[in-house]
């Protein structure tokens, strides 16, 4: 009969080697997906500052081209905003789920 207790605690011993192995394996890619979307939206903040700055120029050319443009930069410095608010947005209020449980 200790045998058998024996063979479960090693088999429990095992699987709970491969469910902390498997733990630690996908915290690493939780952390390297937060570091990229941290990195990335350094850099949108960056594109969307440069295209404001882009969009306060006055123009003295009326051409429909140049204004299709700076309709088309306006809708990406908006879309832009748009990104970085979604991904920030959906952070803040994890914390602040995370914050009413305590």
């Amino acid at each position: 009969m200790s045998d058998f207790y024996i063979y479960i605690i090693i088999f429990l011993i095992f699987l709970l080697s491969v469910s902390v192995f498997y733990c630690i394996k996908f915290a690493l890619i939780i952390i390297k997906m937060q570091e990229t979307i941290e990195e990335s939206l350094d850099v949108i903040d960056q594109k969307y500052s440069n295209i404001s700055k882009i969009l306060e120029i006055p123009i003295f050319f009326d051409s429909p081209e140049i204004k299709s443009v700076l309709r088309e930069l306006e809708d990406t410095r908006n879309s832009l905003l748009y990104v970085a608010n979604e991904l920030t947005n959906n952070n803040v209020e994890d914390d602040v789920t995370t914050d009413d449980r305590d």
